[in-house]
């Protein structure tokens, strides 16, 4: 392996918003893991395309969702390290694998708020610690949010919550791990037309259509708005910013 090139980890890159990260990563140069919970295809066919941009990658599975097997993804994860790039250690983590329901706050059950608890919080949480002592120092970790932390967004209670924890643990990880040269930002997307939370955006033209009236450059966004501001956050350019919740939402309800 090129001792410049930089391996990335980008969970949920198989699709949709990881997919785009992935792909802009390589674009920059990079090396990338990407990890799939259930489109072994579609993530198959992400790694083919980072390897015509000349850069090496491979997709693991991770069900975020089951937070004991975290452990045994670090291993593997490990394994993969020491097999395709001859090394045990990796420079950035982005965490962005994630799911969305629509769920009205009375009708919230237990079992919704520890799955999204698990999927967006916890096992991000985790993730990071566990993967702490393979980061290589001056890495960087970005931790994908939403605008749905900053406005309104009705049947988000559970999943905005999670996300806001999320932005905490940003701020309070870029001082932990600042004596690292590890910087740690927080991403929060606006609305984004993928196929998250069943196409809510792209299934409804008339909430697409309202949503980007709300934005200042007058659209919705696309899942190539974003991976290009993540590629940037592991450049050497983002060096001095760490701690930070960077909004990408075409200047949503200004």
């Amino acid at each position: 392996m090129n001792s410049s090139t930089k391996i990335a980890l980008v969970t949920g890159g198989s699709r949709g918003l990881g997919r785009d990260m992935a792909l802009r990563l390589a674009e920059k140069g990079n090396d990338v893991i990407i990890t799939y919970q259930s489109k072994k295809e579609a993530a198959a066919a992400v790694v083919s395309e980072i390897e015509r941009f000349g850069q090496k990658a491979t997709a693991l599975f991770l069900d975020t969702s089951d937070f004991e097997s975290l452990d045994a993804f670090l291993n593997q994860l490990k394994g993969v390290l020491n097999s395709h790039w001859q090394t045990d250690h990796f420079d950035f983590l982005i965490n962005n694998a994630g799911m969305g329901s629509t769920i009205p706050f009375e009708k919230a059950t237990p079992n919704d708020f520890d799955v999204f608890m698990n999927v967006h919080f916890k096992s991000v949480y985790f993730l990071i610690q566990k993967s702490l002592p393979i980061i290589n120092n001056n890495g960087r970790i970005v931790n994908i949010s939403s605008g749905s932390t900053r406005s309104f967004v009705f049947g988000y209670s559970i999943y905005a919550s999670m996300k806001g924890a999320i932005e905490t643990l940003t701020k309070y990880l870029a001082k932990e791990l600042g004596s690292k040269g590890i910087t740690v930002n927080v991403l929060a997307p606006g609305p984004i037309e993928t196929d998250f939370n069943n196409a809510a955006i792209r299934n409804n033209p008339e909430r697409k259509a309202m949503m980007g009236t709300m934005a200042a450059l007058g659209r919705v966004g696309q899942a190539n708005d974003i991976g290009g501001i993540v590629a940037f956050l592991c450049s050497e350019d983002a060096g001095w910013i760490t701690g930070q919740r960077i909004e990408a939402s075409g200047g949503l309800t200004l």
